[in-house]
């Protein structure tokens, strides 16, 4: 792969990959891979934070340590950034957290901004795009270009699944930008999704819409 593009080779995140891409694999055991392999990006990505010393007290004695002194911005895009979130955090617990919400349009497949929940200035802030599926790239593409927008000193993608194509448009609109990811697909299918994939991450970790507690709550008849 290119220089831009880091792909995660290690035997336990493999292990955890293959889990992910099951179909049978339990919506509770498939939150907690997703945010264990985002740890695992988040640890080779974040490799650089800023550090500074620290003087702590151990049983025997005082020691000079460090400590992070870096706060990333971590911007998950809604929804299924979310799962994310807390095996990012794990590695890396100065993240800030601000939401990013954008929907895919099914005719056209562009990415609709629903949700700006990002500062109006990142000046000199490194900030970490987090999405589970790089498919087609227009997701990413439009987030990035939000925190561009906003002055951001760097910007980061992870994601764990990405799509060659997509790979390949997201580095012709945001060629400064690398990508952290766990694997590489070779195709997208008619939907623009990613083959083999791991299907819909946001469904898997989440359920389809309608599956939650609104769908199941009745409007009382009132009496005539």
């Amino acid at each position: 792969m290119a220089d831009w593009v880091h792909v995660c080779r290690h035997p336990t995140v493999a292990d955890r990959l293959g889990h992910l891409r099951a179909e049978g694999t339990p919506r509770s055991r498939f939150q907690e891979l997703v945010a264990e392999v985002a740890g695992f990006l988040a640890f080779e990505a974040l490799g650089d934070l800023e550090t500074g010393p620290v003087t702590v007290r151990t049983p025997v004695g005082e020691g000079e340590c460090l400590e992070i002194v870096e706060a990333p911005l971590l911007v998950p895009i809604l929804r299924a950034g979310l799962g994310m979130v807390p095996g990012i955090q794990f590695v890396a617990p100065t993240c800030d957290v601000a939401h990013l919400g954008l929907k895919r349009d099914e005719s056209t497949l562009a990415a609709v901004c629903y949700l700006d929940g990002l500062p109006a200035d990142l000046s000199g802030r490194r900030v970490v795009v987090c999405d589970p599926m790089l498919a087609t790239g227009g997701s990413l593409v439009e987030a990035v270009r939000f925190v561009e927008k906003r002055r951001a000193a760097r910007v980061q993608v992870l994601s764990l699944v990405a799509s060659r194509p997509g790979l390949e448009r997201f580095h012709a609109e945001a060629p400064e930008v690398e990508v952290w990811c766990a694997a590489v697909d070779p195709n997208l299918d008619a939907r623009g999704y990613i083959v083999p994939g791991l299907g819909d991450a946001g469904d898997r970790l989440f359920g389809p819409p309608g599956d939650g507690l609104t769908s199941r709550v009745r409007t009382p008849q009132l009496d005539a």
